[in-house]
């Protein structure tokens, strides 16, 4: 071990290690950044889970929750508390606002607190006859604590400003609406409880332990249609869900960096190898064995994987402050401290990464011929490359498998990773053998340049594989992205509904068509909106653990919204089976969205049943549309003939264009009709980007470390021809080659590289960009120019200016000091 330190540290002086410490730098931090973020998500959720919650138990329904339910609680000596929520507008003067509602009896929350202004923590909820209203309420009403504001019927007092609810859905639930907190006792008096009105009612429970499995075991039998159970384990289950999708994205996306960093280990490993042939000659001639060179080495690389770790992991814990910065908002939690545990997984990827990668090249020393000392051309080591790959590769599954925590996910990604980089393999490739025909024509330092690309092909494709990996990342996150939310915003045409009313009721009907004539505004066409669930298909009663697809589950556990149509809308189209004629009205038939069947297993002739409100109704699927969601108009699902729903709750839903000049038209319709709730879809947008803005940012910040990597690979590909080209940089300034025109050689060289790394990064994110435009917004995306000048400008200068100053020392060393090996 003495030895192995003191090589260790000479090494490090001459600057042999530098390389390979970096590297294994930037693949533990990249990693640890991550888990340090996620361990920090993890132990919020986790020890705020009651809080979280409100309670230790909750019921929650899309109907009022059964009194009886309410009697077995209490018998059992629970503490109860209840809650309604649902959107809708609040008025104030002239102005109008879409809540987040939020009805709850006395003893909210059960667990936890409410905050309020200054950060203040509270028992209990607002008092019968206030409201508790957010920040960004107030200020979009113009009003403060003590102004009064109308919610419905009822006039109310703002008395606070409300800061947090425990059992808030949170940031990720994208609520485009702030909220507002009232008391239960109010309700009544609002008249806002309309039929089909759109409510999430929940029942709160907190006790003793074995009193809240006792009722949750005996409920868990009798749940009816729309009823869910939540313990402290489902506490924030969007975010929990959300989360955890984030989590494999950023974690994946870390494993690139790894990837390219590892590759960088192997080429430093490559070239230490190669300057400790002669030590090891020697070591052999003065009685060394195998076995003592192979622990002479090993331990030298445990201290510098060790070393090199627990600085990574250093700025892993700097570099998720950063994360947190961009996604905490979205959790709405407070982050604790993170454990320990990433520290001890950036300690193995670390270890895995350096053994993995660079111990295969470096054993093969072990095998140096003693007559090496004798003879400079003996000893050379022809490491076996399918060992050393596939040593690597196996380490690399490992690391994914870890990150991953799944098997079938690590071995998906890996693949994918290894068939893009195939890809951009052959791309490259393809490119340097153009490049080849080139290399005759321009002046010497054009030639030389294209030269040394040439001569050391397999170097140069390492290289624009690692850098075409970071700038894609980059340009397809940074560029594409934006050009797809053009494109996708481009379709809309000028008079786009950008204004949804829901919750007209029947009785209304002629009175908001009078409205909307008083106020010189076209006929809007109101679409009748019957809310219903899904209880049975053919007969057999529908269970959401039957569906393997997430999608299918959620479809099969929410309610749905159900119209009636005598013709079909423009932005349908019958995709299998007809529409319904003048004399169908009645009959039990229904036209199903194409989408909705195919995530459900349904066709064409089967017999659906739909709970609405206590009754039932059946109809077979006589057609399949498919459906332009994008329009921006009302449409729905599931849609039947006339004469079919109209005895069951109703409600009316229309959507119209009004230019922000007319804005006070709504206010005006709002004030007539309380119960009427407007959403504003550019607000929905607004939120949208705002989200998608910050999650991208957050893949940037990740997809730095793959920047940095592929720098890396750069520079560990430069480190490791040094001794040759500041060889061959002595022997040409010997011959009479100036230092502008050795210069200028690099210049080229890496400029080049840069550029042909740039271009196949931005083909590759273009492709990328088509098939997501194609697949997931059903866009016809063609990449510009700009895209592929962006690319190669950025991979020219960044490149070229990063090998130039890596190689400026070879140009400055004076030739005769390099010839005499000084």
């Amino acid at each position: 071990m003495r030895l192995a330190l003191r090589m260790l540290w000479r090494d490090w002086r001459a600057g042999e290690l530098r390389v390979l410490l970096l590297a294994l730098v930037v693949a533990v931090a990249s990693v640890s950044s991550v888990n340090f973020f996620t361990s920090r998500i993890h132990l919020a959720l986790t020890s705020q889970a009651s809080d979280l919650l409100g309670g230790d138990l909750v019921l929650v329904s899309s109907d009022n929750i059964d009194t009886e339910k309410k009697s077995q609680a209490t018998e059992l000596g629970l503490q109860l508390a209840e809650t309604a929520e649902f959107p809708s507008m609040v008025v104030v003067g002239d102005n109008s606002q879409l809540v987040a509602l939020k009805a709850v009896s006395s003893g909210y929350p059960l667990r936890g607190h409410n905050r309020i202004a200054a950060d203040t923590e509270v028992m209990g909820g607002p008092q019968p006859g206030t409201v508790w209203a957010a920040a960004p309420l107030l200020t979009a009403l113009a009003i403060d604590v003590g102004d009064l504001i109308n919610v419905g019927s009822a006039q109310l007092k703002v008395a606070a400003v409300l800061v947090s609810e425990p059992d808030s859905s949170g940031g990720m639930m994208m609520s485009v609406a702030p909220r507002l907190l009232m008391h239960s006792d109010d309700l009544p008096a609002t008249q806002l409880i309309q039929p089909a009105s759109r409510i999430r009612y929940s029942l709160l429970l907190a006790g003793e332990p074995k009193q809240i499995e006792k009722i949750r075991a005996r409920w868990q039998e009798h749940l009816v249609a729309g009823e869910s159970l939540r313990d402290v384990r489902d506490s924030r289950a969007e975010v929990r869900t959300a989360l955890e999708r984030g989590e494999s994205f950023l974690g994946l996306a870390a494993l690139v960096s790894v990837l390219l960093a590892a590759t960088a280990v192997a080429m430093a490993a490559r070239r230490f190898v190669s300057r400790h042939l002669d030590s090891c000659a020697v070591m052999r001639c003065l009685g060394a064995q195998q076995r003592f060179i192979n622990r002479l080495y090993l331990q030298q690389m445990l201290v510098l994987g060790v070393a090199a770790s627990l600085i990574g992991v250093a700025l892993g814990y700097l570099a998720q402050w950063g994360l947190a910065m961009l996604l905490g908002p979205l959790v709405g939690v407070a982050l604790p401290a993170p454990t320990a545990a990433p520290i001890l997984y950036g300690l193995l990827a670390g270890l895995i990464t350096l053994l993995g990668f660079a111990l295969p090249p470096i054993l093969q020393l072990k095998n140096v011929s003693t007559l090496r000392v004798l003879r400079r051309d003996l000893g050379a080591v022809n490491s076996n490359a399918l060992l050393a790959y596939g040593v690597g590769g196996a380490a690399f599954l490992l690391l994914a498998i870890i990150q991953a925590q799944s098997l079938t996910l690590a071995l998906a990604v890996v693949a994918g990773l290894g068939a893009l980089l195939l890809l951009l393999a052959l791309l490259a490739w393809g490119l340097l053998r153009l490049l080849h025909l080139l290399r005759n024509r321009g002046g010497s330092a054009w030639r030389l340049g294209l030269v040394n690309l040439s001569r050391r092909s397999n170097q140069t494709l390492i290289q624009m594989i690692g850098f075409s990996v970071g700038l894609m990342a980059l340009l397809l996150l940074a560029v594409v992205r934006t050009d797809l939310l053009d494109a996708w915003q481009g379709r809309l045409p000028e008079d786009t509904p950008n204004r949804f009313l829901i919750n007209i009721q029947s009785d209304q009907l002629p009175l908001v068509k009078n409205f909307f004539e008083a106020q010189g505004l076209a006929s809007q066409q109101l679409y009748p909106m019957v809310r219903a669930r899904l209880i049975e298909i053919n007969g057999k009663p529908v269970m959401a653990d039957e569906f393997e697809d997430e999608r299918a589950k959620r479809l099969v556990s929410r309610e749905f919204n159900i119209s009636w149509a005598e013709q079909m809308q423009a932005d349908n189209k019958i995709i299998s089976g007809h529409w319904w004629q003048a004399g169908d009205a009645g009959k039990s038939q229904l036209s199903l969205e194409e989408g909705t069947a195919k995530e459900l297993g349904l066709k064409l002739g089967d017999s659906l049943t739909y709970g609405v409100a206590g009754q039932q109704f059946t109809a077979e699927i006589s057609s399949l549309r498919s459906v332009e969601w994008d329009s921006f108009r009302p449409n729905f699902f599931v849609i039947t003939p006339p004469g079919l729903l109209e005895d069951y709750p109703v409600s009316y839903i229309t959507a119209l264009y009004l230019p922000e000049s007319q804005h006070e038209l709504l206010n005006r319709l709002v004030k007539q009709f309380p119960n009427i709730t407007v959403i504003d879809v550019a607000a929905v947008l607004d939120q949208v980007r705002s989200i998608i803005s910050r999650v991208t940012a957050a893949v940037e910040y990740v997809f730095i470390f793959t920047l940095l990597a592929g720098v890396m690979v750069m520079y560990a590909a430069i480190h490791a021809t040094f001794d040759e080209r500041a060889h061959e940089a002595a022997i040409m300034r010997t011959l009479g080659a100036r230092r502008g025109q050795l210069l200028g050689t690099i210049v080229v060289e890496y400029a080049v590289l840069g550029l042909l790394s740039g271009l196949v990064a931005a083909l590759s994110a273009g492709a990328v960009g088509m098939v997501v435009a194609q697949r997931f917004f059903e866009l016809s995306y063609v990449p510009g120019p700009s895209l592929w000048l962006t690319g190669m400008l950025i991979g020219a200068i960044g490149v070229g200016v990063t090998g130039t100053l890596g190689l400026r020392f070879v140009i400055n060393q004076p030739p005769l000091r390099t010839l005499q090996g000084g």
